[in-house]
């Protein structure tokens, strides 16, 4: 029982079962039925993770990692990486709204365990984030398959634990006093150039 749960990518093809006997639906109706809604925030974070993990040419034929202490790995090297945080948010809402809502990104430091100390440590383990923001405020045009109703924010971790202000969330307008948001296209080379420059 202490052994890992490899899990492996799926078709969608594969057929729901009572034992071997196929009950005549596959896993690609799940997925239709349970993350449709693109819009939805659980969705739209992982979509985010996505197309960031895209924009950095991250390899995604593995199985994405639900409780990693970062959320993607981007090759800088043969044998080394950068450690990559994505936060998501957005104007428009499933829900009904009266207006879009206001922007803010959740940075809470997370407890890592540190096996050379075996106790826990409360830290930022990923070496840059990157905000995502999807940015069309009318419901009927909406769309976030289209990166170009995304942009996005680069801050390397430093500059969120020098912060003198809340360590668990930060505004968009506070955003913008540290980084000029970047489209799709320049989104990796943003994150090369943040990475290597000095931290505020």
């Amino acid at each position: 029982m202490a052994h890992e749960l490899i899990p492996k990518i799926k078709t969608g093809r594969e057929q729901f079962h009572a034992d071997s006997t196929s009950l005549g639906f596959t896993l690609e109706r799940f997925w239709r039925w349970s993350v449709s809604d693109l819009v939805s925030n659980a969705t739209r974070g992982r979509l985010a993770e996505f197309i960031v993990a895209q924009a950095l040419r991250i390899d995604t034929k593995a199985v994405r990692d639900e409780w990693g202490s970062y959320d993607l790995k981007m090759p800088t090297g043969k044998t080394t990486y950068l450690k990559v945080e994505v936060k998501s948010a957005a104007y428009v809402q499933t829900w009904t709204q009266t207006q879009p809502s206001a922007i803010q990104f959740e940075v809470t430091k997370k407890w890592v365990w540190n096996s050379p100390t075996k106790r826990w440590r409360h830290r930022r383990v990923a070496d840059v984030y990157v905000f995502a923001l999807l940015k069309e405020k009318r419901k009927n045009k909406v769309d976030p398959l289209n990166v170009g109703q995304w942009v996005f924010y680069v801050l390397p971790a430093k500059t969120l634990n020098n912060r003198e202000r809340s360590q668990h969330s930060i505004t968009l307008n506070s955003l913008k006093g540290y980084a000029k948001e970047v489209d799709y296209f320049h989104l990796r080379d943003k994150v090369v150039k943040a990475i290597k420059k000095p931290t505020r």
